[in-house]
């Protein structure tokens, strides 16, 4: 019997790890307590998208527990032992803002919680793989003390520095920086999937996304920047832009492309990986370009401010180099460009959103 675990299974990388695995595995257990809608309020809540997978998906089991219950899990890990080959961890607290006003919380869902996962793993199935979405706020500020040039859209890695042509290695130092208590709980998290990696001999890998979207995305103010710009720019609702004169960069990654790199580790595993992971210097923009763009796709105007206060810890330019993992798994390709992951966002949820809206007001 081949069983693979996801947790955080009605999120957006959650949810298309559920719908891709379950066409070979013979059952796919996905962990979900909807603590979204907790962070971010009912417009976030993933229900929708479990009871999707439910009615969807023959072979797809949903358990609503608590990663940060330490027995729940190992219970949970116990009844399938061995038959678990894959666990896709992607529950957290996803956002910097929230963990500040509450960091008990989420430390104990990022870090503690993943240490459940992890000794669950190692005591009941310690041959399966072990999946981690880090993030590339383990860095910290780091990344702004890179050499950066304005432009009139965007601020840009200087023409001259060794990272210019391909981004940000696995190589930048974590240490030494501010990285909002949202990225201490994910750096602590990260550091234990790499430990129980190397230290008991674990096929584990830790993957530190850039921004990971998709039409799926339940994004909201605190978290999920691209899918939340799409939808204010559909419903007219007022958007803030942080800092940086607008020009802050990420880089962006399909959903289906990330789940793609976890297939391809899946089917070739290695022990205690990092790998950073985004779109690259294929897949990138600034705010204002991700404006200039949502607007042209959807055929409104933002209502959008700015404040001149950043936020904590974030990044001014993040690019992802996303050569290591390509070189481990020369396969592998991106799929999707910037321009088709904003249509895809606004041609899936521009119906729903703007039923959402009228309803609310009614």
């Amino acid at each position: 019997m081949s069983v693979v675990v996801v947790t955080g299974s009605g999120g957006l990388i959650g949810s298309q790890a559920v719908t891709h695995f379950a066409k070979d595995a013979d059952e796919v257990v996905g962990i979900d307590n909807d603590m979204r809608r907790e962070f971010f309020g009912d417009e976030a809540s993933t229900d929708w998208v479990v009871n999707d997978l439910i009615n969807t998906q023959p072979n797809y089991r949903h358990v609503g527990l608590d990663i940060r219950d330490e027995k729940a899990m190992d219970r949970l890990f116990a009844e399938y032992g061995s038959d678990i080959k894959l666990i896709i961890h992607t529950a957290a607290q996803p956002s910097h803002d929230w963990a500040a006003r509450d960091p008990q919380t989420d430390f104990t869902i990022n870090a503690n919680g993943t240490l459940n996962l992890l000794e669950a793993a190692r005591l009941n199935c310690p041959d399966s793989v072990f999946i981690f979405t880090s993030t590339n706020k383990v860095y910290g500020d780091t990344p702004n003390h890179l050499p950066l040039v304005e432009t009139e859209t965007r601020w840009e890695l200087d023409d001259n520095h060794p990272w210019h042509e391909h981004g940000i290695p696995e190589e930048m130092t974590i240490d030494q920086s501010t990285h909002s208590l949202f990225g201490v709980s994910k750096l602590a998290a990260d550091a234990l999937v790499q430990e129980y990696g190397r230290y008991f001999d674990m096929k584990t890998a830790v993957f530190r996304g850039g921004c990971l979207t998709g039409p799926d995305h339940a994004g909201a103010e605190l978290h999920g920047f691209l899918a939340y710009l799409v939808k204010c720019t559909v419903t007219g609702n007022p958007y803030t832009v942080f800092g940086y004169k607008a020009k802050q960069v990420r880089d962006n990654i399909h959903a289906s492309d990330l789940i793609s790199a976890f297939q391809h580790f899946y089917e070739s595993p290695r022990v205690g990986e990092v790998y950073n992971i985004g779109g690259g210097r294929h897949i990138n923009c600034s705010m204002l370009e991700a404006i200039d763009l949502a607007e042209r796709i959807s055929g409104k105007k933002l209502s959008w401010t700015y404040s001149d206060e950043n936020r904590i810890g974030d990044h001014k330019w993040y690019v992802s180099d996303i050569r290591r993992f390509q070189s481990h798994y020369p396969d592998w390709k991106l799929t999707h460009s910037l321009e088709t992951i904003v249509t895809e966002i606004h041609d899936k949820m521009a119906e729903r959103w703007l039923e959402h809206e009228g309803s609310a007001a009614s």
